[in-house]
């Protein structure tokens, strides 16, 4: 199994998914922990001295004046935790919570904030037993970080709050109780570099990173079946056009379309037909899914590098440096979360539109409503409702969260980022996406069905059939959200995604998920 070394090797978006899934062992050396002792040290130091530090024999926020003694600084430390746990709303997602554990062990493990390696020890302890905190998915405004979803993550650390364990929801006294685990006392410092950082909204922004790409790949296919049963030009892919704006993810996405359409006798068929040009939503497929691309590859160079940061406060550089700064706001990933949110939200909005054009009747050989026999039957007209309200709602979710601040701790807070929003919002729109392309999946391959028994190419073809052995084509009206959620499943596991396509990676490898 591949290993990982916390704190040292570079963490991608993939690999902290990887380490949660089990598929990399991730492990912590003796350097890394040389590193901790030393700056746990500087700490303790610093908690028994007469020099005031924030957070560490200080008060928080805009109690940064207020001198802790020295015997109180291990006490205020866990009442951070506690007073901090006032998140709300739903719990996320077990994967999410556990990734923000990943996340934060990689950013603690730098060794700049003072955490005990027995600290650190149990956290790891939590991600290896898959023993996860619930964390509610709201209450953060991406400030200090993420400070409420923090704090409720690293309350069992103490002790308190609950935990999911074997698919139960329990509470962390009552499981340390079975298993014979004793709750931590919390060192000077630990608790505030728990509850500093991004882990949250970046956890998240992982999340988007993932599935954002694998709605884009997969767009691109169902795209290039849709072509094929629309008649489209391949004239728009050619790389001559895309030479003269060579935007790389336009260029990426044109070379990955004229891939998958090389040699289709389909193709061949319409050579020479009449068509001048196509609607938009074919003919400018690689400019709106290449801009998409873009700006997914913004987020993810974004996120690689907060993934290895230090977003701590104050962060303990040496024993006569600790640095009080803002490494913990949220602005460098809420600006590109709420761009890849708008960047799916614009693939749907087309996958829609496509959607919308095969209904008309106008296209040799494609019935309207892509079934022969309407009237008696209404055909796929209602499914394209289906997308036009998914599209609509991901507009209405469209709005940036980090246009908007509030000002928090008695003002000592007054600017924030609203990245945790952004990205519970980015993950909202995507999955609207995935609906929005499974339902274009089933419209596409039905029309290609009216292209026989012309074949299109190797590819396609093999996708086409995967569908068919799990949804038939429509002869007839059927309870057609039965087809969709089999549909909706097949882009959720990412299932078109199987063979090897490596159109366009020739041109930019960046634009792989890895």
């Amino acid at each position: 199994m591949e290993l990982f070394n916390y704190g040292e090797d570079f963490l991608t978006a993939h690999k902290a998914l990887k380490i949660c899934r089990n598929e990399i062992s991730a492990v912590l050396n003796d350097s890394v922990t040389s590193k901790l002792k030393s700056s746990q040290d500087i700490v303790e130091n610093i908690a028994q001295g007469s020099d005031v530090v924030y957070g560490i024999n200080s008060g928080f926020g805009p109690l940064c004046t207020t001198k802790i003694s020295p015997e109180n600084t291990k006490l205020l430390q866990e009442n951070i935790l506690k007073s901090h746990s006032v998140g709300t709303g739903q719990p996320i997602p077990k994967e999410v919570a556990k990734l923000m554990m990943v996340l934060k062990v990689q950013a603690l493990c730098k060794g700049y904030s003072g955490i005990r390696v027995t600290t650190l020890k149990r956290i790891l302890w939590h991600i290896e037993e898959d023993i996860i905190p619930v964390v509610p998915c709201q209450g953060s405004v991406g400030a200090s970080g993420d400070l409420a979803p923090l704090a409720h993550l690293f309350l069992p650390l103490i002790g308190e709050g609950l935990v999911d364990y074997q698919g139960q929801v329990t509470t962390t006294s009552e499981l340390f109780a079975q298993l014979n685990i004793a709750p931590l006392a919390l060192a000077p410092k630990e608790g505030l570099a728990l509850i500093n950082g991004t882990q949250f909204m970046a956890a998240f922004g992982v999340k988007v990173v993932e599935k954002l790409y694998q709605c884009l790949s997969q767009s691109d296919i169902i795209a290039a079946i849709m072509l094929e049963g629309l008649l489209g030009s391949v004239q728009p892919f050619m790389e001559q056009l895309h030479a003269l704006r060579p935007h790389p993810g336009i260029v990426h996405v044109a070379a990955r379309i004229s891939g998958m359409l090389q040699g289709s006798a389909i193709v061949s068929s319409h050579k020479n037909c009449e068509r001048v040009q196509d609607p938009y939503s074919l003919r400018c497929i690689p400019q709106v899914h290449g801009a998409s691309r873009q700006a997914w590859l913004h987020l993810k160079e974004v996120l690689e590098i907060e993934l290895n940061a230090v977003t701590d406060n104050p962060v303990i550089i040496s024993k006569d440096l600790a640095i009080s700064g803002g490494n913990f706001h949220g602005q460098p990933l809420a600006l590109p979360l709420d761009y890849a949110c708008l960047a799916a939200s614009e693939l749907g909005n087309i996958s829609d539109r496509r959607v919308y054009l095969a209904m008309g009747g106008n296209i040799t050989g494609l019935p309207k409503l892509l079934m022969q026999d309407t009237g008696l039957n209404s055909g796929f007209m209602i499914l394209q409702y289906t997308t036009a309200a998914l599209a609509s709602e991901n507009k209405g979710l469209c709005f940036p969260s980090s246009a908007d601040s509030i000002p928090t701790s008695l003002g000592q807070e007054d600017h924030v980022s609203m990245g945790s929003i952004g990205g519970r919002k980015a993950l909202q729109v995507i999955e609207n996406l995935q609906k929005i392309i499974a339902i274009e999946l089933l419209c596409a391959c039905q029309a290609l069905d009216f292209r026989r028994p012309l074949r299109t190419t190797k590819v396609l073809e093999q996708v086409h059939e995967k569908v068919r052995t799990v949804i038939t084509h429509a002869h007839e009206d059927r309870v057609f959200s039965k087809d969709m959620s089999k549909a909706d499943k097949l882009i959720q596991n990412a299932t078109l995604l199987n063979w090897n396509q490596s159109w366009g990676s020739d041109y930019f490898d960046k634009f792989e998920f890895y």
